[in-house]
Order: C-alpha cells, then sequence, then structure tokens
C-alpha cells in the first residue's frame, strides 16, 4: 500500500468539489508522463476516466458508488481487465478537515507498482493542487463570483493548462473553435469573420490563437505569424467593442516586443518597443486591440517570456538533447533568457481576468532571469547530466536561419514583471531550479 499526504490551502469542502469539476485529471496529470487524458469522469460517485498509454492502451479509471462519502471520500479502480490483471490498482482520495481554511489530502494507492515510481507523480498532483487552490483564493477576493470566459486557442499548451485551471476552480469556459462545435460548451468562431453575438453572454475573453514562431524565417513562415495574430486579434476586438457592454479583453503577446539585442538592460512594461521583425509583429499584434480599448473595455496584452513546460515550448525540444548529455549554451551563453513556468502563465492570465488594478502590457516573466549558460548548467544540474558543450551555431542556422537565430537563439532580453510585482504577485516557481525541478519529476 501506497499513501502520500500533506495539507492544502482551501476548505474540506472547497478541495472536495475541486475534484468533481472538470479539469481536475488534466491538472494532476504529471507532464512527463506519456499519458492522455481521452475523457474524464462525470462524476465521482460512478463515473469513468479513459486516459490513453503508449502502445494504444487504454486505462480505464472507474469510480466505486460504495467508496463515495463526500465531502471526505472517493475510489477509482482500474477497470480494463487486460491491465487490471498484470497490474491491480485500488485508489482511494481521503480528505480531513485540518481548519476552517486547510485540508489534508491523503492517497492511498493498492497496487503492485513501486513506491519509488509513485513518489514522483504524487508528489506533483499535491503540489499542483495546493498551488490552483491558493490561485482560487486569492482570486476569490478579488473577484467572488464565477465568470463566464471565451477562449480562443483553447487546444494549444497555454490554451489547455488554462481551461483546465478555471473549469476547476468553477467557472464557465466557452471554448471559440474553427471547426463544428460539439457542444454547448463551444462556439464556431470565424478568426477574419467572427459573427457579432459571437461574445454574447461572456464577461471575459481570452485571446491566444495564433501560429507557431518556431520554425525557419522564411517569408512564407514570417507571413502565416503576422496574419494568424493581428487582423484576427482586430477583428475579436471589434466585436468586444461593439458588445455596449463590460467585456475584459486579454490578448495574448510576448517579449519579443523589446527587440532581441538589449544587452543588460532592465525591461519593464514601459520600455520602448525593440527593432527588428517579432518586435514588429507584437507592436502591431498589441495595436490590434485598440478597438476594445478605445471603446472603454478593459484591455490587458500578456507579454509572454520563454515558457518552461515539459510537453510543449522550448523545454520539450530542448529535453532529449540534455537528457542523453549532449545540451550545453547557446554561443557564447551571456543572453539573457527571461522565463516563466506554465502554472505561473496560467496565474498571470488568471490575474488579468480579475485583477482591476492590472491593464495594458504585463510582463509574463519569472522575477529572476538567467544567461543562458546559467539555464544550461541548471538544466544539466536538473537532469544529473554534463552541460558542457555549446550548440554548434550551425545546429540552430539549419533549422532557423539567419534571422530566426537572431531573434530567437540569440536574443537576449532582461525582463521585469513589474506590474505584477506591485499588484503584490505571488509566483509558485520564482526560481529555474523549482519549476525545472516540477516539470520534470526531478525532485
Amino acid at each position: 500500500m501506497f499513501d502520500h499526504s500533506s495539507v492544502v490551502p482551501a476548505s474540506l469542502v472547497d478541495t472536495f468539489s475541486w475534484h468533481e469539476r472538470p479539469g481536475a485529471i488534466t491538472r494532476l496529470m504529471p507532464p512527463w508522463q506519456p499519458v492522455r487524458v481521452v475523457s474524464e469522469a462525470t462524476s465521482l460517485r460512478d463515473g469513468t476516466a479513459i486516459l490513453r498509454l503508449p502502445g494504444r492502451l487504454r486505462w480505464e479509471a472507474r469510480h466505486q458508488p460504495g467508496g463515495f462519502e463526500p465531502p471526505y471520500r472517493f475510489v477509482d479502480e482500474l477497470a480494463n481487465f487486460p491491465l487490471r490483471r498484470a497490474l491491480p490498482w485500488r485508489h482511494t482520495h481521503r480528505f480531513e478537515a485540518v481548519d476552517d481554511s486547510h485540508t489534508r489530502v491523503i492517497d492511498e494507492v493498492s497496487t503492485r507498482v513501486p513506491d519509488s515510481a509513485l513518489r514522483q507523480m504524487f508528489g506533483y498532483r499535491h503540489r499542483q493542487l495546493a498551488g490552483d487552490l491558493a490561485a482560487h483564493g486569492w482570486a476569490g477576493d478579488l473577484m467572488p463570483r464565477p465568470l463566464r470566459i471565451a477562449i480562443t486557442g483553447s487546444s494549444g499548451l497555454v490554451g489547455t493548462a488554462l481551461c483546465a485551471f478555471l473549469t476547476t476552480g468553477g467557472h464557465d469556459v466557452v471554448r471559440l473553435v474553427r471547426r463544428t462545435p460539439h457542444g454547448p460548451g463551444e462556439r464556431r468562431w470565424e478568426p477574419l469573420h467572427p459573427d457579432s453575438d459571437l461574445l454574447d453572454g461572456v464577461d471575459a475573453v481570452v485571446h491566444l490563437a495564433g501560429a507557431s514562431i518556431a520554425g525557419r524565417f522564411t517569408a512564407e513562415h514570417k507571413r502565416a505569424i503576422q496574419d494568424s495574430r493581428i487582423s484576427p486579434t482586430r477583428r475579436l476586438a471589434e466585436v468586444a467593442a461593439r458588445a455596449g457592454r463590460p467585456i475584459r479583453f486579454i490578448s495574448a503577446s510576448a517579449i519579443g516586443y523589446y527587440g532581441a539585442d538589449n544587452g543588460d538592460g532592465l525591461l519593464t512594461e514601459e520600455s520602448d518597443q525593440g527593432d527588428g521583425f517579432l518586435a514588429d509583429v507584437v507592436g502591431d499584434w498589441e495595436a490590434a486591440t485598440d478597438p476594445a480599448r478605445d471603446a472603454g473595455q478593459h484591455v490587458s496584452v500578456v507579454r509572454t517570456g520563454i515558457v518552461q513546460a515539459r510537453n510543449g515550448g522550448t523545454l520539450k525540444l530542448m529535453y532529449p538533447l540534455y537528457a542523453a548529455g549532449l545540451g550545453g549554451r547557446l554561443g557564447d551563453g551571456r543572453q539573457w533568457t527571461s522565463w516563466i513556468g506554465i502554472d505561473d502563465l496560467v496565474d498571470v492570465y488568471y490575474r488579468a481576468l480579475v485583477d482591476d488594478r492590472l491593464s495594458g502590457p504585463i510582463n509574463a516573466v519569472a522575477p529572476e532571469p538567467v544567461r543562458n549558460a546559467e539555464y544550461a548548467a541548471m538544466l544539466g544540474r536538473v537532469l544529473r547530466r554534463p552541460a558542457i558543450l555549446p550548440t554548434p551555431s550551425f545546429g540552430p542556422r539549419l533549422i532557423l536561419g539567419d534571422e530566426g537565430v537572431r531573434e530567437l537563439v540569440e536574443a537576449s532580453q532582461r525582463v521585469e514583471p513589474a506590474k505584477l510585482k506591485s499588484a503584490g504577485h505571488r509566483f509558485r516557481h520564482p526560481r529555474l531550479e523549482e519549476v525545472l525541478r516540477h516539470q520534470l519529476g526531478r525532485y
């Protein structure tokens, strides 16, 4: 029998309710595990969650009516029999009130899986739960009622995390999709011709959609970067402007706004726009929100740093190289890397949704930027691999071209989250080592 327990900052009822809402299993899934959520359980009493494992295997976790005792307990068991014979699994989730605002969460698992394989997984789950409940706590002080939030780019790295986070907090998420909607939680969105009623009934819109910047900086790729951001953002802002009622408008942006080479200068939201292709794109992207701002809507643009997530972004790309002991600094390694953990980025969007003190540009970066050589050394340390070989310059140039290398690989941006600091925002992972260990399961 394996067991793991910790105390989280929420009442017994709120902690149990969090587990009952859509998105809980997504928020608790360790990103280093090769598992995909196919469907969530519709009920903790007798529903079934289905996960996809490698080799086209399915993990079916069936909840047991006899173990359902809200808000104190629920139980799930592995139900698909080919796996069950080889790997029995019974997971009892228990909850005990510590006081009015703290709950002890206890996971008890009866299985043949070695404790060593479970320890990192449940450590991650408990840290995620504690962080999410803490965020919903401070957000509830700022905005006590649930919100209805429309989100573009909901299937991307940030969108998937944000949607699951918001629904577990009791908010209603409306996904704006470019295909046929699959239910009442989705609406059809035509980026260049959005319907005038697209935002009916919503309190806020979070606009995340845009083509990936990664890739060789050809004319075609650069056009896709521009076209997927500027015009769709302006059209969506125009819909918000014509709504005739308050709609909070939050758009993704990037620290590329400050240009690729800023030396050691510290950049805040008051710093000037820089030079280069990405700076020009981001400047036009942010300006595309003007129709909503001019109409009196509360508008924020989230200038995002290098997102740290095991299952996406640059960390996913670099992980195999570093795991093989072949990682190292890029170039001379002196360029500044302004980074942010995926869960902290989710919290920044959350604060933009609920905190009236934040508007305009918001630097979504951790408070401790590092030089590229420091980043490489820390990633090697967390993985217990050498990171002393510099990456040859011809490698990135083959993939990105000369302009892409200048704009991305060699970019140096030492960015400070000045507005978040002024608002008293607390980061879950303010230090690089913390977020890497959390994302990679290396505590």
